[in-house]
């Protein structure tokens, strides 16, 4: 080789920066039959294109508000990740978003998801996007499209995140809450299926204060792995909500139930206020609530008195319907024909003369509590 003569480099591909293409082709490939699956009227929910599409009329609608919600699943992510149990996280995320669109009065129409990497491992992602699409089924809601990001340098090896989005609808004059709720309304409790997806930085924290392994026996739940036990899926409120609504006048003037409010983060004591008109507050009869035993669990392991424990987690109610006095009887059968078992938690008081921050405003009063938590 002459002295001047240089070698030609190789390319440097997108897939030498930690990028591959073929990989994002292949989920999509795999996620497919997932995808159609959830298909309802109004989306045929094929993938594909550079945006979803999605008929309102032929959902049904006459005079449709739009109802828009996002979430993701916080820390409990890190569990599935670090067990590997990757089937049901994406259960948790489309709940997080359709229940919160629910309590609105609105039907869940269609998700969309994000999952972003450091590289994509297209069996996890399939495993992920399973568990979006069973939660999208038992929502009724159309999974049209979402985005995969690899980004190399951004996550560690094995890590991911996720985000969702979901939209929903309900006729005009049908949205909730509704601002005529009055003294002597009857809160009914629908049971969680545990933490759900919420408090799970001070759950990972208490499993390594018990000196726990994921894999270990759990305590609250014999013949179950902890990770199993805690990483059971937040419950999908919508079909029985949906139904009671139905059955007892839908949403607007005239029906029974008045106001919605998913239990999240922050708890009775932050999530009830946020539903509930200036002029009223809310008693909760505590002994009216069976708790599952990982809160017992989880209190005892942190020292935690029933106020944090409140303000903290659901407690064993993931979701409460505020329903007219009179009718509340009507609403508790409506919800037992849709498969729930409610409770009777309490009912809407007079202002307490105790403020409560749910709103970020001061226009809401405090949760007020009878009774006695049991978390033994």
């Amino acid at each position: 080789m002459a002295p001047t003569e240089k070698t030609a480099a190789a390319p440097i591909t997108y897939r030498d920066s930690g990028v591959d293409i073929d990989a994002g082709n292949a989920l999509v490939q795999a996620i497919k039959p997932l995808v159609k699956a959830t298909r309802r009227p109004g989306a045929d929910a094929d993938l594909g294109g550079f945006g979803g599409l999605f008929d309102l009329k032929g959902a049904g609608f006459t005079d449709p508000i739009l109802v828009a919600a996002n979430d993701g699943v916080g820390t409990k992510l890190k569990i599935a990740i670090d067990t590997g149990l990757h089937d049901t996280i994406g259960i948790d995320l489309v709940a997080m978003c359709v229940n919160d669109l629910v309590v609105q009065g609105a039907e869940s129409l269609f998700f969309l998801d994000y999952f972003a990497c450091g590289k994509l491992d297209v069996t996890v992602a399939k495993a992920v996007v399973g568990g979006i699409a069973e939660g999208c089924r038992q929502a009724g809601a159309a999974l049209i499209g979402g985005e995969t990001a690899e980004m190399p340098g951004m996550y560690q090896a094995g890590d991911y995140d996720l985000a969702g989005f979901a939209v929903g609808a309900a006729e005009r004059g049908q949205l909730l809450p509704r601002s005529d709720m009055a003294v002597g309304d009857v809160l009914i409790g629908l049971s969680s299926s545990g933490v759900h997806s919420n408090g799970y930085s001070l759950v990972r924290r208490l499993v390594k204060e018990a000196g726990l392994g994921w894999h270990d026996d759990s305590p609250f739940a014999p013949g179950t792995t902890l990770a199993t036990a805690l990483l059971a899926p937040t419950r999908i409120y919508v079909r029985p909500l949906l139904a009671a609504l139905k059955e007892t006048g839908g949403g607007g003037p005239g029906g029974a139930i008045k106001a919605l409010s998913h239990i999240t983060g922050g708890g009775l004591s932050e999530n009830l206020p946020r539903v509930l008109p200036s002029e009223v507050a809310a008693r909760v009869d505590l002994s009216n609530i069976a708790v599952p035993p990982v809160f017992g669990w989880l209190a005892k392991v942190g020292r935690l008195d029933a106020a944090e424990m409140l303000r903290t987690f659901n407690c064993g109610i993931g979701m409460v319907v505020v329903a007219d006095r009179a009718r509340a009887g009507e609403v508790m059968d409506a919800l037992a024909g849709a498969g729930e078992t409610p409770t009777v938690l309490g009912e809407i008081i007079p202002p307490t003369g105790e403020r409560s921050d749910a709103k970020g405003k001061g226009d809401a009063w405090a949760v007020d509590y009878t009774g006695s938590l049991r978390l033994a």
